[in-house]
């Protein structure tokens, strides 16, 4: 067994109980080093355990209840590539945002160290856990530290009430995922993800698996922010601390979209993957609509970390695009999307507390201008905006290209342009706060834009130095990832792994060690002319955005009311949808988890 692969979980939750119990007799000077430390080992730890994976999937039974004759009764953790990748960011990003926050966060400092790890082991948990129910479990103790991290300036209103957006809908999320466990647990007796799926393997699609499958993807969908399920992470982002908003953009949405993979490849490939087409079609218009209502959004508004909240839930549904192919090329795509956007967005948040601490507000009307005074920062901002658009061969270049590649494989060319707009929305977005904030272009003033709630301004304590090169090592590391030779070929492969439903059974279930070949080429290939089209395409929208949000004013003014006349409508409905009551949220979260249900009964029983 992989002892090895409990430390990712344990390390971290022991880890908070020794913050909570050392940090009354700490002197002030070292009380942050622990909990760094835990942080740092449990990144170390996590990265071992995905290069070991690279050989071989790792299995570890706790208690040494291993499986006899195909069954499970224990609980196991079983690690291959794209999961251990997926603790190994987020520890990574919690290990950033705990250097980022020395004497960043000096009120209730404990509570805060305490809830980051408690965070980051079920972020960790949920990666490698192979029991269905312990994924729920899991993901409801980061939920739990993510609820209390979102409300965490607990004295203003702002933050109270996008928490408990945040807690509601995500407790009805948590409540559709309980029950369909409840159906599978009832249908096949078993609650080990490679039990299941090898039990319904054998079997028809029937009602009782359509209901199941609903409400485990509608509630994953909830907890990644999915168009219409997405209205709840704006507000939770908007009244959280930058820090904090730098480990929910680059790891905990994207572990939705894990989830759902994870489910569909080992539970439910089976019975459902003769009628595939059905289940690609319905992800590809979640995706899409996500992708392109997000990026809108994003364009509309003028307080920063909710501008870059929607263009995470933009980035989303171009993920869920590479999940929905159900091709191993666009599921090692939208991996790639995730590492990259990951660091991306995880820095701009960052940046955001930077601007924060330096000039007392986040408004990008009122800081017109004023970051010029910090010139590192703007060309931070600017990379970071470039690394999203997946400009060719920076930051988020590859994984578009593989989902491009697999979209045109099958078939979809219309998806790779529609994906290339949405991206050039969203980006356009960033670079016109960027041009705004740190160049001072455009008007003081712009009706277009809404006005927020100004910004809990966090102590003057924060070391400038030490914020600006964290900021700068994780849009770095982001920017970088297409330039790293040979990923596409182990994005790919572990992508393979990842949906061999067979052989995750035979090594969860009957122990069957299946070792692989030696790495893969240490190569950067070349993309595609298609791809490299898309990638400078999405830079040009992203220019244009940009240039249209800064200067609009300059139109002619017939272009103008004939635009106000045709877009102002839809803007304003798009915005009375974004109501902030969470009852409104709950009742899209109904009527979204029916029309999907709805579509698939009609379509997945035979």
């Amino acid at each position: 067994m992989s002892t090895i692969l409990a430390f990712p979980v344990a390390l971290p939750l022991a880890g908070a109980a020794f913050v909570a119990f050392t940090d009354g007799w700490l002197p002030d000077r070292v009380k942050e080093l622990p909990a760094i430390a835990i942080a740092a080992a449990t990144t170390v730890i996590s990265t071992i355990i995905l290069v070991r994976t690279e050989r071989m999937t790792l299995v570890h039974w706790f208690g040494g209840w291993e499986p006899r004759h195909g069954l499970a009764l224990g609980i196991g953790f079983v690690a291959e590539p794209l999961g251990a990748g997926m603790a190994t960011l987020a520890a990574a990003l919690v290990t950033a945002s705990l250097v980022f926050s020395w004497r960043y966060m000096t009120e209730a400092p404990r509570l805060y160290r305490v809830l980051m790890l408690v965070f980051l082991a079920g972020m960790s948990g949920f990666a490698l856990s192979g029991d269905l129910f312990n994924m729920f479990v899991w993901f409801e103790l980061m939920g739990v530290a993510a609820y209390a991290l979102a409300g965490y300036a607990v004295e203003r209103l702002g933050p109270i009430q996008g928490a408990l957006n945040f807690a509601i809908t995500n407790t009805v999320a948590a409540l559709f995922i309980l029950f369909g466990i409840a159906l599978l647990y009832g249908a096949t007796g078993a609650l080990n993800l490679a039990q299941i799926g090898r039990t319904l393997g054998g079997h028809s699609v029937d009602g009782l698996v359509v209901v199941a499958f609903t409400l485990l993807i509608a509630g994953l969908l909830v907890k990644s922010a999915a168009v219409p399920f997405h209205f709840w992470l704006a507000d939770a982002y908007a009244v959280a601390p930058a820090p904090v908003c730098a480990v929910f953009a680059g790891a905990m949405s994207e572990v939705g979209l894990f989830g759902i993979a994870r489910l569909y490849w080992t539970v439910f490939d089976g019975p459902i993957g003769p009628h595939v087409g059905a289940v690609r079609d319905v992800l590809l218009a979640v995706g899409i609509a996500t992708a392109i209502v997000a990026a809108v959004m994003a364009f509309l508004q003028r307080h920063l970390k909710r501008l870059l909240a929607y263009t995470v839930i933009s980035h989303v549904g171009i993920a869920l695009c590479g999940i929905a192919l159900l091709d191993a090329t666009a599921l090692g795509g939208a991996a790639n999307l995730v590492l990259s956007h990951g660091f991306i967005k995880a820095g701009l948040f960052l940046a955001c507390g930077v601007l924060l601490r330096e000039f007392r507000g986040l408004d990008e009307l009122a800081l017109r201008g004023r970051g010029r005074a910090l010139p590192l920062l703007g060309a931070l901002w600017l990379l970071a905006a470039v690394g999203l658009v997946g400009f060719p061969y920076v930051g988020s270049f590859l994984g578009h290209s593989l989902v491009d590649d697999a979209a045109i494989e099958h078939a979809h060319r219309w998806l790779p342009a529609t994906l290339m707009v949405a991206t050039g929305v969203s980006g356009g977005a960033i670079l016109r706060a960027g041009a705004r904030i740190f160049l001072g272009w455009g008007p003081r003033d712009d009706p277009l834009l809404r006005e927020e709630p100004p910004e809990e301004v966090p102590e003057e304590t924060a070391s400038m130095p030490a914020m600006l090169a964290i900021t700068t090592g994780v849009i770095a590391i982001g920017v970088g990832f297409s330039l790293i030779p040979g990923l596409e070929d182990r994005s790919e492969h572990a992508a393979d792994r990842f949906r061999d439903q067979h052989t995750y059974v035979d090594r969860t279930l009957f122990g069957k060690v299946r070792t692989y070949g030696p790495s893969a080429p240490v190569v950067i290939h070349r993309a595609t002319p298609a791809s490299i089209g898309y990638g400078l395409g999405a830079g040009l929208i992203a220019a244009a955005t940009a240039g249209f949000g800064l200067y609009r004013r300059r139109l002619p003014a017939g272009t103008r009311q004939a635009g106000r006349r045709w877009l102002e409508p839809s803007v304003d409905g798009l915005r009375a949808l974004h109501t902030g009551v969470v009852g409104d949220y709950v009742m899209w979260i109904t009527v979204g988890t029916a029309v999907i249900g709805g579509i698939w009964a009609l379509t997945l029983v035979s």
